[in-house]
């Protein structure tokens, strides 16, 4: 086995382990996912799955694979257990997201949409930000540390891709 599929199993793999604390402490209380972030986030890891398996993704597509699933799986736990996702700042960033959706439908280009959904996931960290100013306790920070990683091993594990493979993993 190359360098590039053992970079990208490793990605995967961290991909499965990343959610796991993040899981727990949604189930325990302690964190409380913001439905309108995860609700993009999901849509998102969906659509930048599809986009890199269109430009031809290998190794790479099993980190955001792993990631889209289990930002659904946060998605659905936060509609019980999360907070947000209605207010009028959260309905317009949401409707950010769902035109970079659209324009990865209209425009057919892989790298397109991978910009489009970069520019949408963004969308969604900004309508998680006041509350995780406000409450820094209320997210769980190993899963984004484990998540970084997993995509700086994707990120290596695409080299030889252009732009359209490297921009989610990188971001």
């Amino acid at each position: 086995m190359g360098w590039a599929p053992a970079l990208g199993l490793t990605a995967g793999l961290l991909s499965l382990i990343d959610p796991l604390p993040y899981v727990r402490d949604v189930l325990r209380g302690t964190t409380r996912p913001h439905r309108g972030t995860w609700c993009v986030w999901s849509l998102l890891g969906i659509v930048a799955f599809v986009s890199q398996w269109g430009s031809g993704g290998g190794w790479s597509l099993l980190m955001v694979g792993v990631q889209a699933l289990s930002m659904s799986l946060v998605f659905v736990l936060s509609l019980r257990r999360g907070v947000g996702g209605v207010a009028r700042v959260d309905r317009a960033l949401i409707g950010l997201a769902l035109i970079g959706v659209v324009g990865w439908q209209v425009s057919d280009e892989p790298l397109v949409a991978v910009i489009c959904v970069v520019v949408a996931d963004a969308a969604g960290v900004v309508m998680m930000l006041p509350k995780t100013w406000r409450d820094p306790w209320s997210e769980t920070w190993s899963t984004y540390a484990l998540a970084s990683l997993s995509g700086l091993l994707s990120s290596v594990a695409a080299t030889g891709g252009g732009v359209e493979l490297l921009a989610f993993p990188v971001y």
